[in-house]
């Protein structure tokens, strides 16, 4: 009896540890770099990429990780999606207050994630929530990219996949059919450096076959627990130790980042796995014929919040585009819808 009594007390101060373990991760915040060479590119630029922050704040008004962004010095901010909980109500609050700290400082280019396509979709649960989403984003002046192309530099551009509902089903088995990607966004840019927001990493092949050189995704949350030598337990669709839950990974020329994600939602857990800001450094490569990648990590402690940086290339100068004007960041870029 007694033995048994131990036991369980045990048990349960080991649950409360890891779960007190889990809030203080939740709290932190990592910053992890890339770097990106490809002959396609004429200079070099550097992008922060924020997913699925599903309404985390990290210190007051978020000011611990616009601290980290303006830190990376980026030309500009990518968004994968997810950025609000799209269950019960659907508060836009968090994300549209981020987002318009970010849009005064950053030109801004948006992915939708599965929760911004179900307000989308749901609309018998959401109303009009999507459309003033959209509304507000636009005021902005963010690029909003469903199922859209921009042209957003002369060597680069940014392609927004919609993906639809089965790809995201819990167990789901899905393919990515051949000539997808291309009905629903048109053709690769096969001078430009084409980058893809498509927030599950689950179609590398895919993504590869259409002609993507940097593909951009989230949705995993890291594997909500991540075990040395394993990487993610699981998945939001209930998938065990999938090799692509966070990290780099690559598919012949085409490399795909996969951010662990800002937040959490329905299963509130991070152990061995902090909320992850990704910086990517993109630089010219004329004696390459294909594209390389690499990350390292330099560690950066603030109070409780704890900040990892990669090593950063040599020179970290921005690119001449973040010295114009805000209000002037997406007047000249070309957006194309696919047929």
């Amino acid at each position: 009896m007694w033995s048994l009594i131990g036991t369980a007390g045990t048990v349960a101060l080991i649950g409360a540890g890891l779960l007190a373990r889990s809030s203080y991760e939740r709290s932190c915040l990592v910053t992890d770099e890339f770097e990106i060479r490809s002959p396609k590119l004429e200079k070099e630029y550097t992008f922060a990429f924020l997913s699925d922050l599903h309404d985390n704040c990290f210190g007051d008004d978020q000011n611990v990780l616009l601290d980290a962004i303006e830190q990376a010095r980026p030309d500009a901010v990518l968004i994968g999606g997810d950025m609000m909980v799209s269950k019960g109500r659907g508060d836009l609050d968090i994300s549209l207050n981020l987002l318009r700290q970010l849009t005064a400082r950053y030109p801004v280019y948006y992915g939708n994630g599965n929760h911004e396509n179900r307000m989308n979709r749901e609309r018998d649960v959401y109303g009009d929530r999507y459309d003033i989403y959209v509304e507000e984003l636009k005021k902005m002046g963010v690029a909003y990219l469903p199922d859209t192309s921009v042209d957003v530099y002369p060597d680069i551009r940014i392609s927004g996949v919609d993906l639809e509902e089965r790809f995201y089903k819990k167990f789901s088995r899905a393919q990515m059919e051949e000539g997808y990607l291309e009905k629903r966004l048109g053709k690769a840019h096969t001078e430009k450096f084409q980058i893809l927001l498509a927030h599950s990493p689950l179609f590398l092949d895919a993504y590869a076959a259409w002609g993507a050189d940097l593909v951009l995704s989230g949705h995993f949350h890291g594997g909500t627990i991540r075990i040395p030598g394993l990487g993610g337990l699981m998945t939001p669709q209930f998938q065990f130790f999938k090799d692509c839950c966070g990290g780099l990974l690559k598919e012949h020329h085409t490399s795909m980042i996969v951010s662990r994600g800002l937040g959490t939602h329905s299963i509130n857990i991070r152990l061995n796995n902090k909320p992850e800001l990704v910086v990517i450094h993109l630089n010219a490569d004329k004696h390459s014929p294909a594209s390389s990648a690499r990350s390292t990590k330099r560690r950066v402690r603030g109070g409780c919040f704890c900040q990892w940086e990669l090593k950063a290339p040599t020179d970290i100068s921005r690119s001449d585009c973040v010295h114009e004007q805000v209000a002037k960041r997406i007047a000249n870029v070309r957006f194309t819808r696919g047929e």
